[in-house]
């Protein structure tokens, strides 16, 4: 698919952390050309890089990679007037509370990929992540028919639940799961610049509640492992109790997970299982998939968020620990790490949007 012609793309809340995400995910993008960066109107009319920097002269650069350059000089635009006449699709990187406006002016036309919740609860709207339940994106063919949009709205799931849901994936499709606990360790980075993680919070710190988290957490992840049946989710009858806490690490959220199993499993059938899961999306060769979705490892001391939040470029969940557990049924233990600004934010939406034009949907 690499010779149709690139597709223009906007950029909407591109000052904002997830917004310079999805610069340096979008930067030489070979499918994706982006146009247009939109903003809130004390940004417009701004360059970027006079957008992003304070009255200091601070730049306020979120990511580990720098500005790309070809957006520094480009001028930003009120998301409020932002014309799509002209463009193929948006990414919306807008907080909730703003993002739902923005997000149903902007999808009557174009697709809409989504960062935020604003959607995701809606019935006919998906919660997507690559290679789990790419499946569902079907649904937003009842979206456009049902609202009559040209476009529609598909949002990813809160970061913490990405990385949870693809360790689940297939363990649900191979044995079956009856239940579910997880206690996070979140990175700070998925709190962007939110009150209650200034540094002095978390230093020598853990916080131990993180607004509204668990709550998505458990509502998105039945949704994202249930089944499409006649044009609706019927989400998975599975409990799940979460714990959410927010650690002093720049990247990378950490999972303590227990599932109980449909039946009993060898553990070496367990981790057979992550292994291979995913492969026919993966094979499909779209630009920013990783080669595999889950990497097992055997070491105790791993995963760790400084030596594997990397991995594949942040687009691989990696799994260790694995262990019997006696308190659920049937039940194994593991610990996971996935990185919550690549594949559980801006890059894993932009694999979402490349796997939409894969299906001729954008």
């Amino acid at each position: 698919m690499d010779d149709f012609p690139r597709k223009r793309v906007a950029v909407v809340g591109a000052t904002g952390v997830a917004g310079q995400q999805f610069l340096v995910s979008l930067q030489n993008h070979p499918w994706f050309e982006v146009v247009a960066l939109a903003a809130s109107p004390r940004s417009a009319g701004k360059t970027y890089r006079k957008a992003i920097t304070s009255e200091a002269g601070q730049l306020r650069w979120a990511c580990e990679e720098p500005l790309p350059a070809a957006f520094a000089d480009r001028e930003v635009v009120d998301a409020q007037h932002l014309d799509v006449s002209e463009i193929d699709l948006v990414f919306s990187a807008v907080e909730s509370d703003a993002a739902r406006a923005l997000e149903e002016k902007f999808a009557p036309e174009v697709p809409v990929i989504s960062t935020s919740s604003a959607f995701r609860y809606e019935s006919d709207v998906p919660i997507v992540v690559p290679g789990v339940n790419h499946d569902h994106v079907a649904l937003v063919k009842r979206q456009q028919r049902e609202r009559g949009w040209k476009g529609f709205v598909l949002p990813i799931p809160n970061c913490t639940t990405t990385g949870l849901v693809i360790a689940l994936a297939p363990l649900a499709q191979a044995f079956g799961v009856t239940a579910v606990v997880m206690t996070s360790m979140q990175a700070l980075s998925g709190a962007g610049r939110s009150p209650g993680v200034i540094s002095l919070d978390v230093l020598d710190n853990v916080i131990p509640y993180i607004p509204k988290e668990e709550e998505k957490v458990q509502s998105e992840t039945s949704k994202i492992l249930g089944r499409l049946e006649g044009g609706e989710i019927v989400p998975l009858d599975l409990p799940v109790s979460a714990t959410c806490t927010r650690v002093n690490v720049r990247d990378g959220h950490t999972e303590a997970v227990t599932v109980g199993l449909g039946s009993a499993v060898e553990l070496a059938a367990v981790a057979e299982a992550m292994r291979g899961f995913g492969r026919e999306f993966t094979g499909l060769g779209l630009p920013s998939s990783p080669p595999n979705l889950i990497e097992v490892s055997e070491d105790p001391y791993r995963p760790q968020p400084r030596i594997d939040r990397y991995l594949n470029d942040g687009m691989t969940t990696v799994v260790g620990r694995l262990r019997e557990d006696v308190v659920l049924g049937n039940g194994v233990r593991f610990v996971l790490l996935s990185h919550n600004t690549k594949m559980g934010a801006a890059k894993g939406a932009t694999l979402l949007a490349e796997y939409a034009v894969h299906q001729g949907l954008a």
